[in-house]
């Protein structure tokens, strides 16, 4: 089917098309966590890579969270209960509740969603770039 809208400029699409491969890849809260963050002014999405055997430890944060398993498995722990996940699964997260995630040793990737954005991320991210320009 032909489509009648015109195409967006290449400014146009700059605005709004990220290429996530293309973010640098950063440890987030652990070695063997790392992430590509691509960020709004509502939301942030972090495309999680998890080596094998690896843990994101106990943590909280003010903002939502929901978390979807694209590859591998991982035990997710939630207030205090275990979630075996397994590719395909995604898991809510409320705010402010105490949570972790425990990889296997085929390790996985997830892409993780957060609302408010999540300014530590975005924080550590701009440090990166910064530092890649030097």
């Amino acid at each position: 089917m032909e489509r009648k809208e015109p195409h967006a400029n290449q400014a146009e699409f700059n605005k709004r098309v990220v290429r996530y491969r293309s973010v640098p890849l950063i440890e987030l809260c652990a070695e063997g966590i790392k992430s590509h963050i691509v960020s709004a002014e509502k939301i942030t999405v972090s495309f999680i890579n998890a080596e094998p055997d690896s843990c994101v430890p106990v943590h909280h944060h003010e903002s939502e969270q929901i978390t979807i398993i694209t590859t591998g498995d991982c035990d997710f722990i939630v207030d205090g209960k275990l979630y075996h996940l397994e590719e395909g699964d995604v898991i809510i997260v409320p705010s402010d509740i105490k949570h972790a995630a425990y990889f296997s040793d085929k390790g996985g990737q997830t892409i993780d969603i957060f609302s408010p954005p999540r300014q530590d991320f975005v924080e550590k991210l701009e440090a990166v770039k910064k530092s890649l320009k030097k």
